[in-house]
């Protein structure tokens, strides 16, 4: 099959550490406060700037007739849009939103957990990803990625 082999699918590499988190604060309470005021207002934000840029990413992504849904195939190596500036928007993204939320409701423990996330992430997808992508689209690839970095 022409996809990526992921070791965990993305949403779930970012989303049962946040679940776990929101259930941890709703079960035993959180291990400190979190600023409900400024917290919810960058919360927001971030949730907000989520669906901008991941909005934006899927755009560009059906333009070009590649698949939006993790693990489907690529079609063609993309280098523009928000693939300039990350060569994971997507996941970019998913980390904002997680941040937003854990802040939103606000949960310490989701918050915390967002590195647990972030290195499923890395391990059950993105090095997967890495190297279905560098076969798949060789020096082409390698180019890219010396040029345009993971995150920011």
């Amino acid at each position: 099959m022409d996809a990526p082999s992921f070791r965990v699918w993305p949403p779930v590499a970012l989303g049962a550490p946040l679940l776990l988190g929101l259930g941890l604060t709703s079960r035993v309470g959180d291990p400190f406060t979190v600023p409900a005021g400024p917290a919810r207002w960058v919360g927001g934000v971030l949730v907000v700037a989520f669906v901008l840029w991941n909005g934006w990413t899927l755009a560009v992504m059906a333009s070009r007739g590649t698949s939006v849904l993790p693990g489907g195939p690529t079609t063609q190596l993309l280098e523009s849009g928000p693939f300039r500036v990350s060569r994971n928007p997507l996941y970019l993204g998913l980390i904002a939103l997680d941040v937003g939320v854990a802040l939103l409701v606000p949960s310490a423990w989701a918050l915390v957990l967002v590195p647990v996330g972030v290195a499923l992430l890395s391990w059950g997808a993105i090095q997967p990803e890495e190297r279905y992508l560098s076969g798949k689209f060789g020096p082409a690839y390698d180019a890219y990625r010396a040029r345009v970095r993971r995150w920011l």
